[in-house]
């Protein structure tokens, strides 16, 4: 029997734009039994077809895979990760000896949603935000071999902590294909250690390629301190730029090892650098006014969802208020929101309020973004959530 959705009168509307979300509440009701990660086929209240997708309870009850009639196998996941492959290859981000890595497979803005795949060097991290995709992974993987070839040697599966608590799925992390211990990928010719195994997100920040080095362009002979700064990625581009100096700050100890470790691969014995296992807020108060004039604010995600936009909010006023106190005249400030909840008219808000806060004048110089290997789904603008800006203050 056919696992068969069918939605409220009227609820199709999103979908003939090609929204690749169903919410719950446009659910009329639903037939076969399915269980979460199926594939069902979702039909108007006419029973017309309108699209096949994962099932999942929650919010979200469907990510529409595709608005046509066709078979999901081997060869649907090799067709679409192919032409992914092809998008990263146009970008001139794939394929290259100066850089290695970049995100293969960005969820929506790929018609996978639910999917990230990134790739760094021989080795393919890939994680399941949707048990559909959970489900899928072997498929996928295999899938993935075949349209990579020989340049991938391993996949690894990281979807512990990205898949519904209450979905019960008893995930582990793990390889699926291959085994790999060479974590070392290059950046724009930088090497980086890759932590896939205990590491935040896929194990890196692949999404601010581009605004590091922009960061670089701006570093000669500046002073720079780089709050949550994680791997490190900002400060190794800020000493590849002639920084005279370079602080990295991060409340975790595990990331500070991985700051060191980074410089090391390409600048060892360098001491321009110097690395602080500190509370961002605290290292700010305590820091001496002046002592930086190139600041990075590159903090974790301060609102997951809209419940707690009013708190986000507050916090990144907060946290830029005490970088435009401490920044003398003529520094230079890199801030940035990666909550997909926070617009870039409430972040820039943000930024603007803890200016006049501070009684500082500040000039916008770059709008910064996500890079094109995070493609956002001209039909999906909730894709779209990595802001930045860079300042200058007087």
């Amino acid at each position: 029997m056919s696992k068969l959705l069918i939605l409220r009168k009227g609820k199709e509307e999103s979908l003939k734009r090609f929204h690749p979300w169903i919410f719950s509440g446009a659910v009329h009701h639903i037939e076969g039994d399915p269980v979460e990660g199926d594939i069902v086929e979702v039909l108007n209240s006419e029973g017309r077809f309108v699209a096949l997708g994962h099932w999942q309870v929650g919010s979200i009850a469907v990510r529409v895979l595709t608005f046509k009639h066709q078979k999901i196998d081997v060869e649907f996941w090799k067709k679409r990760l192919a032409t992914a492959l092809d998008v990263r290859k146009s970008i001139g981000v794939a394929g290259t000896a100066n850089n290695n890595m970049y995100r293969l497979v960005h969820g929506e803005g790929d018609n996978l949603p639910g999917l990230i795949i990134d790739i760094y060097g021989e080795n393919a991290v890939m994680q399941a935000h949707s048990v559909g995709m959970h489900v899928s992974r072997m498929q996928i993987a295999e899938a993935l071999k075949a349209v990579m070839g020989d340049t991938l040697k391993a996949i690894y599966y990281k979807s512990e902590t990205t898949l519904p608590f209450k979905a019960s799925l008893g995930q582990e992390n793990g390889f699926i294909l291959g085994e790999s211990s060479d974590n070392v990928a290059i950046e724009n010719g930088l090497k980086f250690h890759i932590d896939w195994l205990k590491g935040q997100k896929t194990g890196f920040f692949v999404d601010q390629r581009e605004n590091r080095a922009l960061l670089e362009k701006y570093s000669h002979g500046r002073k720079v301190l780089n709050m949550f700064c994680y791997t490190g990625g900002f400060s190794v581009y800020a000493m590849r730029g002639g920084a005279e100096l370079v602080h990295s700050v991060d409340s975790s100890a595990k990331a500070v090892d991985l700051v060191n470790a980074n410089m090391e691969l390409n600048f060892p014995g360098d001491k321009r650098h110097k690395a602080f296992a500190e509370d961002a807020f605290r290292f700010l108060d305590e820091m001496q006014d002046g002592a930086y004039d190139l600041i990075i604010l590159d903090p974790p995600a301060f609102a997951k969802h809209k419940d707690a936009l009013k708190n986000a909010l507050r916090g990144y006023t907060k946290l830029n208020v005490k970088a435009f106190e401490k920044i003398p005249a003529g520094g230079i400030l890199f801030t940035f929101s990666c909550s997909q909840a926070v617009n870039k008219d409430q972040f820039r808000m943000a930024v603007f309020t803890a200016a006049a806060m501070a009684k500082r004048k500040v000039r916008i110089l770059h709008q910064l973004h996500q890079p094109a290997d995070h493609p956002i789904n001209i039909y999906h603008p909730e894709g779209e959530y990595l802001k930045g800006l860079v300042v200058y203050v007087e």
